[in-house]
């Protein structure tokens, strides 16, 4: 059997095999609380060695995009614990993804119709997701934001560490922090979009210091061993960009190396977009650098990439151990079942991108397991 389909121990947490199941986006979550079609969403994948959740928003100022789930409320966590509870009674693990958008977002998002916050008071180029009047979900562009001042970003602090409490507390057996994709920790990390002249701006100390400073709350209320963290280099979402990724996120995983780390979540390229794969399409960016400062730097935590993996791929990786965990966004979307489909090497149901974002049933918890097929 090829290692990836093995067991293994990342941090506290056991996984019966190396395959996880990326964050994915699905706005199901009305008044972002969990509800019955979200348990039983994630039941059906339970056989990952891994779910992370979907990216679920640590505070109502942190939400960006309708109908995702929130780690703020009781009712919320009250619906986190019917889907940790039915991820575990299958035998499987489960960690939540926390999530500050920043300035992905809109004001008909925001406590009180306010202004998304960010690093910065300029408007991204990106998109949001809403809910009509009649139900209907649709793609709009952000607001504009206002820069957190200094002395509010201490609170931002506090609501991660009471948000990791509050999902250990709702039995999660860990936390993923959310500082990819353009979002707020990956705002204040980048010079493209951090125009601060503060101890939060300028150099790549001061822009990281946030991110650092979150890892650090996070980490003495949980335990290093049942937190991980999400990077992404070079990915453009939310017009998030560095004039040096490399320098930037070698430092960054250098400073992560203090930490006893269960995972460190690298996606090689733009999600969903063109791969940058290690050397391949775009040599640009090398991962297998950083992975490798990351050692230097005496780093434990398992090495977990994600984009574009396809059976043979993931496979290669972690049999050569460039890789210790592989994650798989859209195939787990059609395939509930996908691992045992990659063990076998058998066909993978192809997902219906019309019934991504919003809906009910259709596309989410209806699609065929092989033994349904079969």
């Amino acid at each position: 059997m090829a290692k990836l389909f093995q067991p293994t121990q990342v941090g506290d947490i056991s996984l019966k095999n190396h395959i996880v199941m990326a964050p994915l986006t699905r706005n199901r979550s009305p008044g972002a609380v969990p509800n019955d079609l979200n348990v039983e969403y994630y039941r059906q994948r339970a056989t990952a060695g891994l779910i992370i959740t979907e990216a679920t928003a640590i505070t109502h100022q942190g939400q960006g995009y309708a109908d995702v789930p929130g780690l703020y409320s009781k009712e919320a966590l009250d619906g986190w614990k019917r889907v940790t509870d039915a991820v575990h009674a299958e035998g499987g693990k489960i960690v939540v993804q926390m999530w500050h958008v920043g300035r992905i977002s809109h004001t008909a998002l925001q406590p009180n119709g306010g202004k998304p916050v960010s690093s910065t008071n300029r408007v991204a180029k990106a998109k949001t997701y809403l809910v009509n009047a009649d139900g209907t979900g649709a793609f709009t562009e952000t607001s504009e934001p206002r820069a957190l001042e200094a002395s509010e970003i201490p609170g931002i602090i506090e609501d991660y560490r009471k948000a990791a409490r509050a999902a250990i507390d709702a039995g999660f057996d860990g936390v993923e922090i959310h500082a990819a994709n353009g979002y707020l920790l990956d705002q204040f990390m980048r010079d493209g979009v951090n125009d601060r002249t503060d101890e939060y701006g300028g150099s790549i100390e001061n822009r990281t210091r946030f991110t650092f400073q979150v890892v650090e709350a996070v980490t003495k209320e949980i335990g290093a061993r049942r937190t991980a963290i999400r990077i992404s280099p070079v990915t453009p979402s939310g017009e998030s960009y560095d004039s040096n990724p490399q320098v930037l996120f070698t430092h960054v995983v250098e400073g992560l190396a203090k930490y006893d780390f269960a995972y460190i979540h690298v996606i090689e390229g733009q999600t969903g977009g063109e791969r940058d794969y290690r050397q391949g399409d775009n040599p640009s960016f090398d991962y297998i650098a950083l992975r490798a400062a990351y050692e230097k730097a005496d780093g434990k935590a398992a090495w977990m990439v994600n984009n574009g993996y396809v059976r043979d791929m993931a496979i290669e990786a972690v049999e050569t151990g460039t890789a210790d965990l592989v994650a798989f966004g859209k195939p787990f979307i059609a395939n509930p079942d996908l691992v045992e489909r990659l063990e076998k090497n058998l066909p993978l149901n192809t997902p219906d991108q019309a019934t991504f974002y919003g809906g009910n049933a259709k596309g989410y918890i209806d699609y065929p397991s092989l033994e349904k097929v079969a």
